[in-house]
This record gives structure tokens, sequence and C-alpha cells, in this order.
């Protein structure tokens, strides 16, 4: 598994948790990089690094 795959089963997986209209706004933001990561993962990975750092970020949710 690349490191890419795994964060983003990381990212899915912190994401899960939250309740129901966050979680579903943010899933649909990571199936948009996972979409992503199949054409051009550089730029997947550089979105993935910028969710991550404002999903952490965000009080109430990271």
């Amino acid at each position: 598994m690349t490191q890419l795959a795994r964060q983003l089963r990381d990212a899915h997986r912190a994401v899960a948790p939250l309740p129901a209209p966050s979680r579903r706004r943010l899933i649909r933001h990571l199936l948009s990089i996972t979409d992503l990561a199949k054409r051009d993962p550089e730029l997947a990975a550089r979105r993935l690094e910028t969710f991550l750092a404002d999903f952490h970020e965000t009080p109430d949710v990271g």
C-alpha cells in the first residue's frame, strides 16, 4: 500500500466518528481527493496534506 493510500485510509477513519452533517461534507472532499489520486497522485497528495492541516486545525473536528 502506498503512503498516499494509507493517508487517505487514515483520513477516512478520522472523519468517520464525526456528526453526520460534518462527516458527509468531509467524506465528499476525501472522495474527490481519492478520485484525483487515480489521475494525478502528486496533486492528490498535496490536496490531502492541505485537507489534513485544515481538519486538525478546526475546533470540534480534528
